[in-house]
């Protein structure tokens, strides 16, 4: 039977300490890089295997962290999960994907391997929390495990997050439209249930107001963030007695399907409507005409919603609320002044050229 090679064995290969190797390849910052190396070329040479498992028992930790998606189908989410692993790989973590689609009983069982110690933390992309909670209650749970959260925020419990300021951006959104001479807005939301859906609808109505007009009810409409549903809620509008001249929509996703109920109308965009979608998802710049959009720094999101969580893990305690992050309007072809009634260029200094 071939002899075990055990770390007794690397760190004779490589003419250090047992505890040196260890830290080589547990905590490689604690060492110096010429030390590491003669460590990796040892493991190398000895076809040395680490049991992580057994290590990571000892240290009571999995160097894993759940990551919960609501719908991994939409593209919004890809650039928001590169941004985690980033981070993660830099700090030698693993992530593990649970997509939900909108399903609890899915989450919870996500949220069982982090109670279960199999993962260390949790952070999730949608708007629910799989542990059970109290209602009415306004913190976060000590029992729970660590926790975060990215691009929605509880309503009610103050749980770490980043997102950017969805009210804030939709009141850009329809300036936007509004500063174009537009004042028969409508807007193509979110579920009525998610935080950043009421935000975002806020935002829509604040800006209206501003602007002296009241938002007509019947061109308020609700979707679920997918093509069919923006596809479903145009449609709807553009077959009532008086359509609207513009649409803020609460996602590009959503956008891109209110654009082709368009077409499927022989209606020509943006002669005939605006369109200002939201998230500036790749697929934006290259849908016809190229869309505009609020665009939100995904990339960011990710990478501060993991570096949080890496905080927390250390020990850390975790400041209640939220981080928010900047937005800015991408003003591109999907948006033209209204007929006979042009409004002031737009000024809004978030906006970026059409060439964007």
């Amino acid at each position: 039977m071939a002899e075990v090679v055990t770390i007794k064995h690397v760190a004779k290969l490589s003419g250090v300490s047992i505890a040196t190797v260890s830290r080589a390849l547990v905590t490689p910052e604690k060492v110096t890089e010429k030390t590491r190396a003669k460590v990796l070329k040892a493991v190398e040479d000895s076809g040395y295997v680490t049991n992580s498992l057994a290590r990571n028992f000892r240290r009571k930790r999995s160097n894993t962290v759940v990551v919960l998606v609501p719908d991994i189908s939409n593209p919004f989410f890809a650039n928001i999960i590169q941004g985690i692993e980033r981070i993660a790989n830099k700090h030698q973590y693993r992530i593990l994907l649970g997509d939900t689609q909108g399903d609890e009983r899915v989450a919870r069982v996500y949220g069982a391997l982090v109670s279960q110690k199999q993962a260390d933390g949790l952070i999730c992309l949608g708007r629910e929390i799989p542990f059970p909670y109290r209602k009415g209650r306004k913190s976060v749970d000590p029992k729970w495990p660590p926790l975060a959260m990215a691009c929605e925020y509880h309503g009610v419990i103050s749980v770490p997050s980043v997102c950017t300021d969805n009210r804030a951006a939709a009141r850009d959104a329809v300036e936007h439209l509004l500063e174009l001479g537009h004042r028969d807005i409508g807007i193509i939301n979110g579920p009525k249930e998610s935080s950043l859906s009421l935000d975002r609808l806020a935002g829509y109505r604040e800006a209206m107001t501003a602007a002296g007009e009241k938002p007509n009810a019947r061109w308020i409409r609700f979707g679920d963030f997918t093509l069919e549903s923006g596809y479903s809620a145009m449609d709807a509008l553009l077959t009532a007695e008086k359509r609207p001249s513009a649409i803020f929509c609460a996602n590009d996703e959503m956008a891109l399907g209110a654009m082709q109920a368009c077409r499927d109308h022989c209606l020509t965009l943006p002669d005939d409507l605006s369109i200002v979608g939201f998230d500036d998802i790749s697929f934006a710049q290259f849908s016809h005409p190229r869309l505009t959009t609020i665009h939100q720094p995904r990339n960011a999101i990710g990478e501060h919603v993991m570096s949080l969580m890496l905080g927390i893990l250390s020990g850390e305690k975790p400041m209640p609320g939220r981080v928010v992050l900047p937005h800015r309007l991408v003003v591109r072809g999907s948006t033209a002044p209204y007929p006979g009634r042009l409004g002031t260029p737009s000024s809004n200094r978030h906006s970026l050229p059409a060439s964007a």
